[in-house]
């Protein structure tokens, strides 16, 4: 068990920030997460997060949570006027962009449209459930994420006990372009962000919004700034003048991410009280 104490850092937080739909709560403060082909659990405490895992495993956790990077910076980066923005950083200081996997941001968020948080969980689980290489560590069974040739081996028949929708022949036809190597995926994680999202666009099922979600989470492109429908009230609403992208060059994708959990949390949170 190795403890990790820093303010800006809460799993609960990244559980519900919307960038990560393989962690998933087993009760108030415990948390599972497969990554990379990992499992592990972890403990939300009032002051830090508790890793259930070998210390042999930690180079691969603090990369993953991009814990060597100071996130304090960025929020304090954001001037006293925008009272709203600053009041969003507080609210999530604890989000953390994570370097998750690019094969499996493109699938994840290909299956993210028109859906909710929850059940997008849902279908991320099915789809590893029917096509991932089943795996075993510490006595706990889990699934890894599928590849390209997983998904294609299990088919349009295969994938129908997923309840993907509509969303199964867009994962088939990336899946098929990435294995027959249409689009170079290793080339793409080389890509500075406005030529990776070109690249990305080309992939079934891809547009402006999957695709900027693609290159924050999966390539760790802190320019990205995915808008959805969402995001898109939040900015009329706090920015008619136009969100201030200038002044947040080279992370505006973090200023996202404390925006749309603070705007869909604070709501929950209001509905409770």
């Amino acid at each position: 068990m190795i403890k990790i104490q820093n303010p800006n850092f809460s799993i609960r937080q990244i559980c519900d920030s919307g960038q990560c739909f393989r962690m998933t709560p087993l009760d108030k403060a415990h948390y599972r997460l497969i990554a990379g082909g990992r499992y592990v659990e972890l403990i939300q405490e009032a002051d830090g997060v508790m890793l259930l895992t070998d210390e042999n495993e930690m180079d691969f956790w603090k990369y993953y949570f991009d814990l060597d990077t100071d996130y304090s910076w960025f929020a304090a980066s954001i001037p006293e006027t925008d009272i709203y923005l600053r009041k969003a950083a507080d609210f999530g200081k604890g989000i953390r962009i994570l370097r998750q996997d690019l094969w499996e941001m493109i699938i994840t968020f290909i299956l993210s449209q028109r859906n909710n948080i929850r059940r997008i969980r849902q279908c991320v689980e099915s789809l590893c459930l029917v096509c991932g290489e089943k795996k075993q560590t510490a006595g706990k069974t889990y699934h890894a994420f599928p590849s390209a040739r997983a998904i294609l081996e299990a088919g349009e028949e295969g994938l129908a006990a997923c309840r993907l929708g509509y969303r199964t022949k867009y994962i088939l036809k990336t899946a098929r372009m990435a294995e027959d190597g249409l689009v170079d995926l290793g080339a793409i994680k080389g890509m500075a962000y406005p030529k990776a999202k070109t690249e990305l666009l080309k992939l079934c099922g891809v547009g402006e919004k999957v695709a900027d979600c693609i290159c924050l989470f999966g390539l760790h492109c802190m320019d990205a700034f995915p808008v959805d429908t969402h995001i898109r009230q939040v900015l009329d609403c706090h920015y008619p003048e136009g969100f201030p992208f200038s002044d947040y060059s080279g992370y505006g994708g973090i200023m996202q991410q404390y925006i749309f959990y603070y705007d869909l949390m604070k709501d929950k949170i209001d509905q409770e009280n």
